[in-house]
């Protein structure tokens, strides 16, 4: 016998989800254009220009250095309080809670996994692209640098390019690249341009990077959400394959179609059970029990009669005919004489 289940929280968000199965029409999912070929080209080519001259201690270096000294904390130190506190816009664990839980009610909003998995596969690419390039060029900090003027770069750092200014363009940068209407992306691609380009001066302010390490995180950032719609396919095979493996997952569990429940009351069966009918088991739910008698019983303290053991009453009385014995009532006891 298969008992009804109760649901659990992971099957309410899959209904819901099931609800709409299909990405609604009037989302547009971008495509590499060769207009976004052509500009992600360009800005590639520049994040390799930033690399070479900080490599060969170009101009760049030595910018860098004249920031360092100049010391910004130094020189504005009331705002030194307020950007400790702006900067973790910046750092990747708070951006990426409170960006998920945007995307998250925004997929339970458009019944569609794209919102979460578009966060997933950027953050994705970032760890990957942004820490193998730290670990692989090793520069220091400038609180680290030993030699003036020097490029600091093959020592073991961990800081160019900047993780915090490369964290906040894709993080921030998101909401712009999934946005519903054109205007709603122009407002979303300023305040996060806005956003990602105070996180960066504020490393600067603070000391923690070099002004090449911010340039270098802003286009490195851009790089990934500018590559990001090479990976829209990928997304979409992903996204059902989560449902079929949820689909396999509920048909191994037994879970099938919940069987609507009886109105209370409501006969079942207005006749005697045949062979047939006792040897085919009847299912049972929770608010509807087994019944082991002949008959289904309606509520109250007494059982209905089959059919025809009811009297049939009209308006104009019963039509159940007269017992031959039965005594009119009133007569009852008057002897009958014959004078």
């Amino acid at each position: 016998m298969r008992t009804e289940r109760d649901p659990t929280r992971l099957d309410r968000v899959f209904a819901r989800l099931d609800r709409e199965p299909e990405r609604p029409a009037h989302i547009d999912v971008p495509t590499m254009s060769r207009h976004r070929v052509v500009l992600l080209c360009a800005t590639l080519a520049f994040y390799l220009a930033i690399v070479w001259a900080v490599v060969i201690s170009s101009w760049l270096v030595r910018l860098d250095w004249q920031v360092m000294f100049f010391r910004p904390y130094q020189q504005w130190p009331e705002i030194h309080a307020f950007l400790d506190y702006y900067v973790v816009l910046g750092q990747r664990g708070p951006t990426a809670v409170m960006v998920a839980a945007w995307l998250g009610w925004r997929s339970w909003r458009q019944h569609t996994l794209r919102p979460l998995l578009t966060l997933g596969a950027s953050l994705l690419l970032l760890n990957i692209t942004v820490g193998a390039a730290k670990l692989g060029m090793g520069r220091l900090g400038p609180h680290y640098a030993t030699t003036i003027g020097a490029n600091e770069m093959g020592l073991g750092g961990d800081i160019f390019p900047s993780g915090h200014t490369a964290n906040a363009v894709v993080t921030w940068g998101i909401l712009a690249y999934l946005a519903s209407t054109p205007r709603a992306r122009r407002w979303l691609s300023a305040v996060s341009a806005v956003t990602s380009l105070g996180v960066g001066l504020t490393t600067v302010y603070l000391g923690t990077h070099w002004l090449s390490d911010v340039v270098l995180g802003w286009v490195a950032g851009l790089l990934i959400l500018l590559a990001l719609p090479w990976c829209e396919p990928l997304m979409a095979r992903a996204e059902n394959a989560i449902f079929d493996l949820r689909d396999r997952w509920r048909a191994r569990r037994g879970s099938g179609a919940p069987v609507p429940p009886l109105p209370v009351g409501a006969p079942v069966r207005l006749k005697p059970l045949t062979p047939q009918d006792e040897s085919a088991p009847e299912p049972v739910s929770a608010a509807h029990p087994a019944r082991t008698h002949a008959y289904h019983l309606a509520p109250g303290p007494h059982p209905h009669t089959t059919r025809s053991e009811r009297t049939p009453v009209t308006p104009a009385g019963s039509r159940r005919p007269p017992h031959p014995e039965r005594v009119t009532r009133g007569t009852a006891g008057r002897p009958l004489t014959g004078g």
